[in-house]
């Protein structure tokens, strides 16, 4: 890659930057979270680049009415949306609809109902919003005047802007990447056919289709073959449609060794590891998630209380650190579920409480990076139970920094588990005695066994970095010959 290279242009919902407005009525920036943004940002320093994102905020929408953000290597166009179209596109249709479909979250004997509601997040919501993107990003061509350029669309608010894309500059180089699970054909049924036909096909108008793992790329392939006309070679991960070949590949999206290492070093991470030692006895369970219901939090609870159960020598001994960070609390089955978290927890620490001594579940539930950072390096056992997790990071990047010589516990459904189930202790998210049992062999193993698995998995996530996810994409990208209009 280099500064010669033509704009490189990502579309995303959310952006690199947020704004706030200062009392003259300028707006200063700062840096927008997520590891989207951080693997992506970097690339600023080795190229120009162009991102399109939603204006979140009033203050967001402030800056896009005065015109195109730019900072450096970055150009950054902010999209406002009507308020009520929005709602419909986030919190009615991506989530939970598509988040729950992709997840495998619906229980289908009772939801959903598609209904009036649904229909119109989709036709008022999520396909006004995409198609306010694509016009973006075709001005963003526009200005360029770039010939063939580069763009890259992210996540699963933005299924419909590569179709909108093609639309307006056919000879675009277009990827899609999706950053969660990708489901088999029949869950998408939940859909209508045109909806699940519609977002189908608006991928294959991409020259790339990415996702993290080959387990998803063989999903996507199926789904091809059965809910739309397009042409699927399984053996060579193509898709003919319409006349053009649409390459599937799994890119895993990893962590920055390096920047954990200094984040473990930084003194915000170090202000907070008093409160988690002094709150451990002999051994800690940690887990780092966000109140989801695919992140599966009740069943490592029920599991942890069976443990207990089963292995009383060990109360007393262990805590179970849950560090959850509040996500979609206005949606109502996201609200729902931390009051089933905050009930489960009620009912093993109650159960197994020790006045004075020991509480067997401290739960935290806070945005607090670097507490859960200085957490990283104190577990003994990392339990990560996913129902469905497009990757998960936690999994990656605790290991990197933890100095205990920490086991991982992952769910066999978490995407990670395609590359660190060497490693890790493997688990079936539904079956709370298997992930009970691990924890007992997690806390009993060997002191030799346990400092090999989480060298192996350093080794792994180092090699692995979130460097070479962008890199392979890049190059993928420019391999590409430019597209006939």
């Amino acid at each position: 890659m280099r500064m010669e290279e033509p704009p490189l242009l990502i579309v995303s919902n959310r952006g690199p930057m947020r704004f706030e407005t200062l009392a003259d009525g300028s707006h200063t920036a700062k840096r927008g979270g997520g590891g989207l943004v951080t693997a992506l940002s970097a690339l600023t320093t080795q190229r120009p680049l162009t991102w399109v994102a939603s204006a979140l905020s009033d203050d967001d929408a402030e800056v896009a009415a005065e015109g195109v953000y730019e900072d450096g290597n970055l150009r950054l166009s902010l999209v406002a949306h009507d308020r009520e179209e929005y709602d419909r596109y986030y919190n009615v249709f991506a989530n939970p609809t598509l988040w729950f479909i992709h997840h495998y979250l619906w229980g289908l004997a009772m939801e959903p109902d598609v209904d009036r509601n649904i229909r119109l997040a989709w036709d008022a919501g999520y396909l006004p919003v995409n198609e306010r993107f694509a016009e973006a990003v075709a001005a963003e061509i526009e200005e360029s005047a770039d010939d063939s350029p580069v763009v890259m669309v992210h996540d699963y608010q933005l299924f419909m802007v590569p179709r909108g894309v093609r639309e307006r500059a056919p000879r675009a180089r277009i990827q899609h990447f999706t950053h969660i699970p990708w489901p088999m054909p029949d869950y998408w049924r939940i859909l209508p056919d045109d909806i699940r036909r519609a977002i189908h096909e608006s991928l294959l108008n991409c020259d790339i289709v990415g996702l993290h793992t080959d387990r998803y790329v063989r999903a996507f392939l199926h789904c091809c073959n059965e809910l739309t006309d397009g042409e699927v070679d399984f053996a060579t991960r193509t898709v003919r449609f319409q006349g053009r070949d649409v390459q599937v590949r799994a890119y895993p999206i990893s962590v920055d060794p390096a920047e954990f290492e200094r984040l473990a070093a930084s003194d915000e991470v170090r202000e907070e590891e008093a409160s988690v030692v002094l709150a451990r006895p002999e051994k800690m369970i940690l887990r780092v998630d966000r109140t989801d219901p695919s992140k599966n939090v009740v069943r490592g609870l029920r599991a942890y209380d069976l443990f207990l159960s089963q292995h009383p020598e060990w109360r007393g001994r262990v805590t179970m650190l849950a560090l959850l960070d509040p996500s979609r609390p206005e949606i109502p089955e996201y609200a729902e579920y931390v009051g089933a978290i905050q009930r489960a927890v009620r009912e093993v620490n109650d159960r197994w409480y020790m006045t004075g001594m020991w509480t067997p579940v401290d739960m935290r539930i806070s945005d607090n990076f670097p507490q859960a950072v200085a957490a990283y390096k104190h577990y003994d056992v990392l339990l990560v139970n996913a129902i469905f997790d497009g990757m998960n990071l936690v999994a990656k990047e605790a290991p990197l920094v933890n100095q205990r010589d920490g086991v991982l516990i992952l769910s066999e459904n978490a995407g990670s588990h395609q590359e660190l189930s060497p490693w890790a202790l493997c688990v079936n998210p539904f079956d709370i005695q298997a992930q009970a049992d691990a924890i007992y062999q997690a806390l009993t193993m060997h002191a030799t066994e346990r400092h090999e698995r989480i060298e192996g998995l350093r080794a792994q996530v180092r090699e692995h970095d979130i460097s070479r996810w962008i890199d392979t994409q890049l190059e993928d990208l420019a391999a590409l010959r430019p597209v006939k209009a």
